[in-house]
């Protein structure tokens, strides 16, 4: 089976079709890596589980994780505590972790100083290899894929399937967000201008529109009439989300 037949297995076009490309999700991985398990979600800081066309829990009735303490990963908690899905705030490729550490395809110092005390209980597995999956308008998707042995050591799997593991998972997520996105919370087509977006970045990192004038060599008026344009454009209600909604469409990511 090629590359672009899984890719179709794990599509998500209608309702009807996240049931199906789940279960191959799954088997997909157990394919490659038995005894492997792959726990989903789309939205990191979300408490809404992922659920079929009719309702029914993907993590449970879909990923086998049925029991009280694996029935944590519902929790909102577990986004806020787990080492793994902290590191995907900073990570946006695959990567492996246990109590030792992260394994990244090139080094990431963000990882270095994530904690890693009780590791165990806390990523709720002794080591797992890690999908993040960075969606518009900031949202963080993560497949977490580890061992039901309890395996501790992980490069093996990690160095021969994960590239494969996120092309599927993208797919999956990808697909079972905008089916699910129903309520548009920024504007459509907006484009700021080079002034508008470099008076927001200055704003972004606390800087007032008296400094940023000072910065920008431009007067006082001016830097305020770029923030509130640009506030115009975003159908933004003050500054501070001027400023979410342009960084939720990318346009102040942080300078290299």
């Amino acid at each position: 089976m090629t590359l672009q037949d899984d890719i179709a297995r794990v599509s998500v076009r209608t309702m009807t079709d996240i049931r199906p490309a789940a279960e191959a999700l799954r088997d997909m991985v157990e394919r490659n890596a038995p005894a492997f398990r792959i726990a989903l979600t789309d939205n990191i800081c979300s408490k809404r589980p992922m659920v079929d066309d009719e309702g029914n829990t993907l993590s449970s009735e879909v990923f086998g994780f049925v029991s009280d303490e694996e029935r944590q990963w519902s929790e909102h908690r577990v986004a806020l505590s787990s080492p793994l899905l902290r590191a995907c705030r900073y990570e946006s490729e695959p990567f492996w972790a246990n109590e030792a550490g992260f394994r990244t395809q090139q080094p990431n110092p963000y990882l270095d100083g994530i904690d890693l005390s009780n590791f165990d209980k806390r990523a709720m597995c002794h080591a797992a290899v890690v999908i993040p999956v960075h969606l518009p308008f900031g949202q963080i998707g993560v497949a977490v894929i580890g061992s039901a042995r309890n395996l501790s050591e992980l490069d093996e799997v990690y160095e021969s399937y994960a590239d494969e593991w996120a092309v599927w998972v993208h797919r999956f997520l990808a697909g079972y967000v905008k089916l699910m996105r129903t309520r548009k919370w920024l504007p459509m087509d907006c484009q700021l201008t080079k002034r508008e977006v470099e008076c927001l970045r200055w704003a972004a990192v606390g800087k007032t529109d008296k400094e940023i004038s000072l910065i920008l060599a431009r007067s006082h008026a001016t830097v305020r009439f770029h923030i509130q344009n640009a506030g115009e454009k975003l159908d933004a209600v003050n500054r501070s989300q001027t400023i979410f909604k342009a960084a939720q469409l990318g346009y102040l990511g942080l300078a290299a």
